[in-house]
C-alpha cells in the first residue's frame, strides 16, 4: 500500500487511539457512565414495573437536572483542595475519588429503596446519585482536558465514549439480565431482584476508584495572559480597601467564579450567545426522546431480556462504533462538519420511532430503528465533546467545561420532564414526530457558528460547512 495514499491516510488516523491517555480515558468514562443511565433510564423501566405512572416517572427525569446545574459548584470542584486528599492525590484526582465514593454510597441506598413503598426516597437516593455523578463529571471533564493537547480531544472524546457506552450496556442490559435471573416470578413485581441488581452496579464503581488511584495528575500550565489578568484583578480589590484574610477570599472567589464567565466573553464576544445557544440544544432531540424510551419498550410488550438484547447491548455496540468513527470523522473533517453530521443524523433517526410505534411487538424493527438511532448518537457525541473541549480556557477548564455540560441537559431534561405527559396526551408517533423536530433548528444554529468561526479564521474555513449543508441552504 503506498504510504500517501488516502486509505493509508486514514487508517494512520486510528493510531491516535494508542496514546496512553487515550487509552485510559475509556475506563473513566466507564465510571462515568454508569451512574447518569442508573438513575435515569433503567430506573424508569424499575419504576414503570413497579406500576408508577407514566407522567410521575416523566417528572423523575428532572433529578438529571442535577448535571444542568453543575455549574454552580465546579468552581469549587476547580479550585477548592480536599484535606488529605488533595496533597495525596492532586486536585482533580482528590475529587475524582471523593464523587466515586458517594456514588457508591448512594446506588447502594436506591439498591435498599422499593419505589413502590417509597417513592420519595427513591428520588432522594437518586438525587444524590445525579449530586455525585455530575460532581465527578466536572473533575474527569477538566483532567480530560488538561492531560492532552487539543489535537487528541477527538480521540479522548472517543476513548470516554467508548467506556462510557460500555457503562451503559452493564448498567442497563446488565442490570435488566441480572434483575430477570433473580426474578422468580416474572409475572409480578418483586423488589429483591432489583436490589439485587443495584447492589451489583454499586460495586462496580470499584473500576473508577482504581483506575484514579493509578492514573497521573496532568500538568496544565496556565497562560502568561490568564496569570496577568488575574493579578490585575488582585490589584483592584486590594485598592477597594481588601486586605489579609478577606483579599485572599476575595482574590480566590475572583479567579474560581468571576474569572472563567468573564474570560469566556472577552474572547468570544457577541458570539458567546450564539455558541451559548448551540450548546443548550445541540442534544435536544436525543435528550427528550431517550427519557420515554424504555417506557415505549415496555409498553409495546418487549421483555426485560429483549430489551437487554437489543436496545442496550446491540444498540450500545453501535453507539460506540460511532463514537469512534466520530474521533476519525473528527480528525480528518473537522469538527463543525462532524458536528452537523451529528445533528442532522441525531435528529432524523428518531423518525425510526414513529415507524416502530406503528408496528407494535417487533424484534427485527427495534433493531434496525435502535442500530440507526445509536449509531448517529455517538458520531453527534464525539463531536460534540471535541467541540465543546476546544472551546475552555485551560486555566478554568472544570469551571467553564461544566458551564457548558450543564447548559446543554438543562433545556432538554426540563423539555424532557413534560414528555410522559405528552405521550398520555398524544401517544408515542406524535411524541417522536415532534423530538424529530426539535433538532431542526439546531442545524441552523451549527451553520451559523460554523460562518463565524469561518470568518474570524479565513475565507477557507468558512467553506468547510458547505459540503455537508443541505440543497438550498444559503
Amino acid at each position: 500500500m503506498n504510504p500517501s495514499s488516502p486509505l493509508s491516510g486514514w487508517l494512520d488516523s486510528f493510531k491516535v487511539y494508542a496514546h496512553p491517555r487515550v487509552a485510559g480515558m475509556f475506563f473513566l468514562g466507564f465510571s462515568a457512565g454508569l451512574p447518569l443511565i442508573l438513575v435515569l433510564g433503567t430506573l424508569s423501566f424499575w419504576l414503570r414495573e413497579a406500576g408508577i405512572e407514566r407522567s410521575t416517572i416523566g417528572y423523575f427525569s428532572w433529578i438529571g437536572l442535577a448535571y444542568g446545574f453543575k455549574w454552580m459548584w465546579s468552581p469549587l470542584v476547580d479550585r477548592l483542595p480536599l484535606p488529605l486528599l488533595s496533597r495525596r492525590l492532586g486536585r482533580r484526582r482528590a475529587w475524582l475519588l471523593l464523587s466515586q465514593l458517594a456514588i457508591a454510597g448512594a446506588l447502594f441506598g436506591m439498591a435498599q429503596t422499593d419505589p413502590a413503598q417509597a417513592i420519595e426516597r427513591m428520588a432522594w437516593c437518586a438525587l444524590a446519585v445525579a449530586f455525585a455523578s455530575a460532581t465527578q463529571d466536572i473533575a474527569l471533564d477538566a483532567y480530560r482536558i488538561e492531560a492532552v493537547e487539543q489535537s487528541l480531544q477527538g480521540a479522548m472524546a472517543a476513548t470516554y465514549q467508548g467506556g462510557y457506552r460500555i457503562a451503559m450496556i452493564v448498567a442497563s442490559a446488565g442490570v435488566l439480565w441480572l434483575a430477570a435471573w433473580a426474578d422468580t416470578t416474572e409475572q409480578l413485581y418483586e423488589h429483591g431482584p432489583w436490589r439485587f441488581a443495584y447492589l451489583v452496579m454499586a460495586a462496580m464503581m470499584a473500576v473508577g476508584v482504581v483506575t484514579t488511584l493509578l492514573i497521573r495528575e496532568p500538568d496544565a500550565p496556565v497562560s502568561a495572559d490568564t496569570l496577568q489578568r488575574e493579578r490585575r484583578a488582585r490589584e483592584w480589590l486590594m485598592r477597594g480597601g481588601l486586605h489579609g484574610p478577606l483579599l485572599q477570599l476575595a482574590t480566590w472567589l475572583h479567579g474560581a467564579a468571576v474569572s472563567p464567565f468573564v474570560d469566556f466573553i472577552r474572547r468570544y464576544g457577541w458570539q458567546a450567545v450564539l455558541l451559548l445557544a448551540l450548546i443548550g440544544t445541540y442534544r435536544i432531540s436525543d435528550v427528550v426522546m431517550g427519557i420515554m424510551a424504555n417506557t415505549f419498550y415496555v409498553d409495546m410488550g418487549y421483555t426485560k431480556d429483549e430489551v437487554a438484547s437489543v436496545a442496550k447491548v446491540y444498540g450500545v455496540a453501535m453507539t460506540i462504533a460511532g463514537a469512534f468513527i466520530g474521533g476519525v470523522l473528527t480528525a480528518r473533517l473537522g469538527v463543525m462538519k462532524t458536528l452537523f453530521l451529528g445533528a442532522l443524523l441525531s435528529s432524523a433517526t428518531n423518525l425510526l420511532f414513529v415507524w416502530l410505534a406503528g408496528r407494535g411487538h417487533d424484534v427485527n424493527g427495534l433493531i434496525f430503528a435502535v442500530s440507526a438511532d445509536n449509531l448517529s448518537a455517538g458520531i453527534a457525541s464525539s463531536a460534540f465533546v471535541a467541540y465543546l473541549s476546544g472551546l475552555t480556557n485551560v486555566a478554568y477548564s472544570a469551571t467553564q467545561y461544566a458551564l457548558f455540560s450543564s447548559l446543554m441537559l438543562l433545556l432538554p431534561k426540563f423539555v424532557a420532564g413534560f414528555s410522559g405527559v405528552y405521550v398520555d396526551a398524544h401517544g408515542y408517533e406524535a411524541f417522536f414526530t415532534g423530538t424529530a423536530l426539535l433538532g431542526v433548528p439546531v442545524l441552523a444554529l451549527v451553520l451559523l457558528a460554523a460562518r463565524a468561526k469561518g470568518r474570524e479564521q479565513g475565507p477557507g474555513a468558512g467553506e468547510s460547512m458547505r459540503a455537508v449543508s443541505p440543497p438550498g441552504t444559503p
